[in-house]
């Protein structure tokens, strides 16, 4: 990494508790599968983007909501072991914390069911909370698990301080203009970019027309991009000037739920620590690989020494 001093990273974002069954085939309607194991984890994907660019050694702070409850403290206490500033993470009494119900197949492809509760009562008064927060990040992170109006306010504040905004439009939905034009990196999906753009992405040319049509409502400067995530086939890069794919790390997947978090919480750290996008999304794409390789998406969240060693090994 460049910086001599510690990247700063802030998050506005979800924390949930997830509810994991293994089961050798989703059910279908109606139907009762009988699974093969089931697990507790902390999530949310603001909770795991936090804890990505945490553990690939960025100094990160957590804006999001809780409940006052004991999924809520699980959260809270998992902030605190992963050295992540959880000062703006509000506990509410008037609701619970946000839950995630996933299905694992054995292929490692998932299911998901999430309740937000706690994570959709965020406001903007507490964004202005955490305005000093947010003007002194290098990279302010946002996804779609929060209100739209936080993360848009958010948004504006990271824009009038130089901090530069990252859209993870997850899970999809419409967004309005306001938002896009204080975003400077979006990384939708392939099934987002279509969303977002009303365009089919079955190919190259479709792709890069549909990241074209998105970065036209972003940040109109000569650093503002659309990174479309397709997986094991990697991601492409749409800048003012550029077109390039980044090709993906081929391992054996067992769990792609936080594939995604590690992609993001990866770039958000190589951008504030002052690598080029090109260098850090090839840095978050090994995140991603090393996260599918491990089951749980906060367990999957890699450290530094893992995406390092990846890093290297493809370059023997």
């Amino acid at each position: 990494m460049r910086n001599s001093r510690t990247p700063k990273v802030t998050v506005v974002g979800s924390l949930n508790i997830d509810l994991v069954c293994r089961a050798t085939r989703r059910p279908d309607k109606g139907e009762t599968v009988i699974g093969d194991a089931f697990d507790i984890f902390t999530g949310g994907k603001g909770f795991n983007q936090a804890t990505a660019a945490a553990r690939l050694g960025a100094e990160v702070a957590l804006i999001g909501s809780v409940g006052a409850d004991a999924f809520g403290e699980m959260l809270l206490t998992a902030t605190e072991n992963e050295h992540i500033d959880s000062r703006f993470v509000k506990k509410r009494t008037d609701i619970g914390t946000g839950v995630a119900t996933i299905v694992i197949e054995p292929d490692g492809d998932n299911s998901i069911i999430v309740v937000p509760r706690a994570n959709m009562a965020l406001t903007t008064t507490d964004i202005d909370a955490a305005a000093d927060c947010i003007a002194d990040a290098d990279v302010l992170l946002l996804q779609l698990e929060t209100p739209i109006a936080a993360s848009e306010h958010a948004a504006a504040i990271a824009k009038a301080h130089g901090t530069t905004v990252i859209l993870n439009p997850a899970p999809a939905q419409p967004l309005p203009d306001s938002l896009l034009a204080s975003v400077d990196i979006l990384t939708p999906n392939q099934s987002e970019t279509e969303l977002l753009s009303g365009m089919q992405v079955s190919n190259d040319e479709e792709a890069r027309n549909a990241a074209e049509t998105l970065r036209s409502r972003m940040v109109d400067t000569a650093t503002s991009a659309v990174v479309l995530t397709l997986g094991e086939q990697g991601a492409l890069i749409l800048t003012a000037t550029t077109s390039e794919r980044i090709p993906a790390f081929s391992v054996d997947a067992v769990d792609t739920t936080g594939a995604g978090d590690a992609f993001c919480g990866a770039l958000a750290t190589a951008l504030a620590s002052g690598e080029t996008l090109g260098e850090a999304i090839a840095f978050a794409n090994t995140a991603g690989a090393v996260a599918v390789t491990v089951i749980g998406a906060t367990p999957s969240m890699p450290t530094r020494a893992k995406v390092d060693l990846l890093m290297s090994e493809s370059h023997q």
